[in-house]
């Protein structure tokens, strides 16, 4: 258990940190529907949906980003590319929107589309929004050389300029993204010559080959790095962790959904914080990514293994109670949550 004056602690050195976010920023569009208002296309006799409200906001990496501001970090630098065409204007609108943002290493490019979520919600009064199926705009070609060159100078720039960067890994397809092979080249060289910078990761496919940087997956990821079982008890999920970290030579952090989740460090220790209780209807969506952005903010604060954990679990449960969104956890929302224990 914290301190009940320890987060307000740490939270009061976000507004002087420099965070890098590296990986792949795409454009989460919701599309509000209005059922009553549904009709009939005379010319094929399928259902219109009416969209009455349209909302853009960052998604995968600005996810992070997004938390990472709520947060209060003082400068925030997204590493990544959208395409130079309507999604990406709303994607490089939306990322300047937010405090603390420097836009110095993310660029627009014609020889990439942005990579789109459409989320169309439907909006019944009195019931949580239902999701319809997605309509997913990506690149599946690999990233041109000279848009990984640019990304490949921007992280060996930033390295020297940030407390902490964040990769995040979040296309299906190898090398069609912001994380290809040279960008963790580069990141194998900086954690060479500084073992001591933060840096974490985080990939919807595979951490397998990665370099020597921190580790934050779940568990059906930790199953497919590791070669483990999916029905892995927490103890289970404790051992698999202290083994990859000492092997790894950092640390490993490791969701579980309503078990909450276990750190890892290389010299053996290893904690679980639980999940906290539902107080509701619950959403799932962004609460990985929120607990990526606040195990950074707090670990580059000076929390330890078990503040960061705590900060993190209270986080993912601030975020699941927002329907509808990708949400985010603020200090003042954290505050009364990591007080109360």
């Amino acid at each position: 258990m914290m301190p009940p004056q320890r987060f307000p602690a740490l939270a009061d050195k976000y507004p002087r940190l420099r965070i890098a976010v590296v990986g792949d920023f795409c454009l989460d569009r919701y599309l509000d529907i209005d059922p009553a208002r549904t009709e009939t296309s005379l010319e094929t006799g399928l259902p219109v949906h009416n969209v009455v409200h349209v909302r853009s906001q960052p998604g995968a990496a600005g996810t992070i980003l997004n938390n990472l501001a709520a947060l209060g970090v003082g400068e925030l630098c997204p590493v990544g590319f959208a395409g130079d065409d309507g999604e990406g204007f709303e994607l490089v609108r939306a990322l300047k929107a937010q405090r603390g943002v420097n836009m110095e290493h993310f660029f627009q490019t014609p020889e990439r589309r942005t990579f789109t979520y459409c989320k169309p919600l439907v909006l019944r009064p009195g019931k949580p929004p239902e999701e319809l199926n997605r309509l997913d705009s990506k690149n599946w070609t690999p990233t041109p050389p000279a848009v990984r060159a640019r990304l490949v100078d921007s992280v060996e720039f930033l390295a020297a300029q940030v407390d902490a960067m964040i990769l995040l890994d979040q296309v299906e397809k190898s090398d069609t993204g912001v994380i290809t092979g040279p960008l963790l080249d580069a990141v194998r060289t900086l954690a060479k010559h500084d073992p001591e910078f933060l840096i974490i990761a985080d990939s919807r496919r595979t951490l397998r080959g990665y370099p020597p940087v921190m580790l934050k997956m779940n568990a059906a990821e930790l199953g497919i790095l590791t070669g483990a079982r999916q029905d892995l008890s927490v103890d289970d999920v404790k051992g698999a962790a202290r083994a990859l970290a000492q092997k790894h030579g950092r640390a490993v952090f490791v969701t579980l959904s309503e078990h909450g989740m276990v750190g890892a460090l290389p010299d053996g220790t290893v904690e679980h914080a639980p999940a906290r209780p539902p107080r509701g209807p619950i959403d799932i969506v962004g609460a990985g990514d929120a607990v990526t952005a606040n195990l950074t903010a707090a670990m580059a604060a000076g929390a330890t293994l078990t503040e960061s954990l705590a900060i993190a679990a209270a986080a993912a449960s601030v975020v699941i109670h927002q329907l509808g969104t990708t949400g985010t956890a603020t200090v003042a929302q954290l505050t009364p949550l990591l007080a109360a224990g």
